[in-house]
């Protein structure tokens, strides 16, 4: 006898099962990025103090962008870093951690990377450089960029909704 014997599975149940599944998958974008243990949570700042703490070591950072340059070789997109959330989408209504470099191969189009537009990005902290940000001092987290994405305004304003079932462990075992 099957499971589902005595169940009755009318037409408007069934698009109403649909709507609602399709509601929920279009609450908030999935994580972009895979990250692992080995993936490091500091902010721009906290590497910006203890470069060779974090160095070599890879970071999934988002923020806003500054400003684009290019080089003969490569181009540096300058951010100012945002706590990420689930989806890991800058958080802009949360305090900036730091300013940081995206050193990216080859020529970027700057209008594609227009100011203000948010991004996040995937890569691994190569150490730091001095400069400025208008007269003071500053020093740069520099991050060799694996992967990016710029968000749309139409990404960054899907409200973030997670539902889940299951068992989880939050610290993990020591």
């Amino acid at each position: 006898m099957s499971p589902f014997a005595g169940l009755r599975f009318s037409p408007a149940r069934i698009t109403t099962s649909l709507a609602l599944c399709g509601l929920l998958a279009a609450c908030g974008p999935a994580p972009i990025y895979r990250t692992d243990n080995a993936t490091v949570t500091a902010t721009p700042s906290q590497v910006a103090t203890s470069p060779t703490r974090f160095a070599g070591q890879e970071v999934v950072w988002g923020g806003r962008i500054v400003a684009v340059r290019n080089f003969p070789d490569h181009s540096e997109i300058e951010l100012l870093g945002y706590p990420l959330d689930s989806s890991q989408r800058p958080q802009f209504d949360k305090d900036a951690g730091g300013r940081f470099l995206a050193l990216m191969p080859g020529y970027v189009e700057g209008m594609d990377y227009p100011a203000d537009a948010p991004m996040t990005l995937q890569g691994r902290i190569e150490g730091v450089r001095e400069g400025k940000v208008g007269e003071a001092g500053y020093v740069f987290p520099l991050v060799r960029v694996q992967q990016s994405h710029r968000w749309t305004p139409e990404e960054m304003s899907k409200p973030h909704v997670s539902f889940g079932v299951g068992v989880g462990v939050v610290g993990g075992i020591h």
